[in-house]
């Protein structure tokens, strides 16, 4: 299948850069030989129906699975294959299945995200000694920062569980954003949104990208990644269709086609969609305490 392609483009060097990625389950081969960048200060989206592969690719960049082949780097680094050092590297994603402590307050899910930048060892945080104290404190006002940041700072001390979807996501992004990141990756932010809440994430990613941190959004909103995106790539069945800015990706006849079910001259087969997605939804319900975020992972 050809692809056009169009390089990262707020700076002549790409922040992330994925070269011939592609993932193998046995048989199946969920994503094929894709290439992709993301600059430094882009807000990307990555679209495509059902069982293209996306969520697999996004595990493939956040340290989840190792590709069967190629490579991804970040700030011309390879990507460790963990997780936790990919979140070390500069790198921090939400899942599209809320993933939060739902018994931890606002404040200590976020404090969660802040281990990655605090270099207390065991012993001082056991003897709570000068050093652990001073990180804790610097850690709670950075937390709320953040937390005025997505409008959650009065809910500081109100359980998880207890708020309403719309501002439990922009507690996960809270949570992502207290890692220090350089890239931000959003599996799939407004999903069950209302208008007004898919509106409000739409200017919260972009006061995100103006603190200087790139995204990459998963979604299914098509106004939403039409409206948000600098570039837009689309996935059918592991592979790179097309990628460009949403006039042309919206008029190419291909993806509409995609879109419709409709198979289109080089399409790959249609037999293995079903297995793509099962992969896909195997990972999205892993247990919480497995997948909570990057920054929880084999530790």
């Amino acid at each position: 299948m050809t692809t056009d392609t169009i390089p990262a483009q707020r700076t002549g060097t790409a922040l992330l850069e994925a070269t011939g990625v592609t993932m193998r389950f046995g048989g199946l081969t969920a994503v094929r030989n894709v290439n992709f960048t993301v600059g430094q200060n882009e807000i990307v989206g990555l679209i495509g129906p059902n069982g293209a592969g996306k969520t697999t690719f996004f595990n493939c960049l956040t340290g989840l699975y190792v590709p069967t082949e190629g490579t991804v780097k970040f700030r011309d680094q390879v990507l460790p294959p963990k997780p936790h050092k990919v979140t070390d590297a500069g790198i921090a994603r939400t899942f599209q299945n809320i993933r939060l402590f739902a018994n931890m307050t606002v404040l200590e899910n976020v404090l969660v995200g802040r281990h990655t930048r605090t270099k207390e060892g065991l012993w001082s945080a056991l003897l709570r000694g000068p050093g652990f104290k001073k990180a804790e404190t610097a850690s709670e006002e950075r937390a709320m920062e953040l937390l005025e940041f997505i409008g959650l700072a009065h809910k500081r001390d109100h359980l998880a569980r207890n708020l309403p979807y719309g501002e439990q996501r922009k507690l996960e992004i809270a949570r992502a954003l207290a890692s220090e990141p350089g890239l931000l990756l959003l599996d799939e932010p407004t999903a069950g949104m209302n208008p007004q809440e898919t509106q409000a994430t739409q200017e919260l990613v972009f006061a995100i990208r103006d603190q200087g941190i790139a995204v990459l959004v998963i979604e299914h909103d098509m106004r939403f990644i039409f409206n948000l995106c600098d570039r837009v790539a689309v996935l059918v069945q592991g592979e790179k269709l097309i990628e460009g800015n949403a006039e042309v990706v919206q008029n190419d006849e291909r993806v509409i086609a995609a879109y419709l079910g409709t198979p289109f001259e080089g399409a790959p087969g249609e037999a293995e969609a079903a297995e793509v997605q099962a992969a896909e939804d195997a990972v999205a319900s892993a247990p919480a305490d497995s997948t909570t975020s990057t920054m929880e992972e084999d530790r």
